[in-house]
């Protein structure tokens, strides 16, 4: 995946976190970015997106809690999954926007 690509995602995903939670806050961590619904909170974190050489990462800390009817999300570990991005049309076909409301929900409910 070229840099432009990325860059492409990586911006398109900030404008919707933006857009869905207005107050959340991003910041660099763990070799990506991080992303927290109060500053400074650890426990308001409901996720991040890592770039790697061929596709952008979306990942939610409790995606193992997100409905997923399409079965888009991977992993298998105890709390988190991910979903991983080849090109900026992944983001409307992955259902991004849907997981991401779902994560900043069941956040704001705890």
């Amino acid at each position: 995946m070229d840099d432009a690509t990325k860059a492409e995602i990586v911006n398109s995903l900030e404008e919707m976190i933006v857009e869905l939670a207005p107050d959340a806050h991003l910041r660099p961590m763990y070799g990506g970015t991080v992303i927290e619904l109060e500053t400074g909170n650890p426990k308001s974190r409901i996720g991040g997106f890592y770039v790697y050489a061929d596709y952008v990462s979306l990942e939610f800390a409790n995606g193992v809690q997100l409905e997923d009817r399409n079965g888009v999300l991977e992993g298998t570990g105890k709390f988190r999954r991910h979903v991983k991005l080849r090109s900026g049309d992944d983001i409307g076909g992955k259902t991004c926007k849907r997981f991401l409301n779902q994560a900043v929900a069941l956040s704001q409910s705890t």
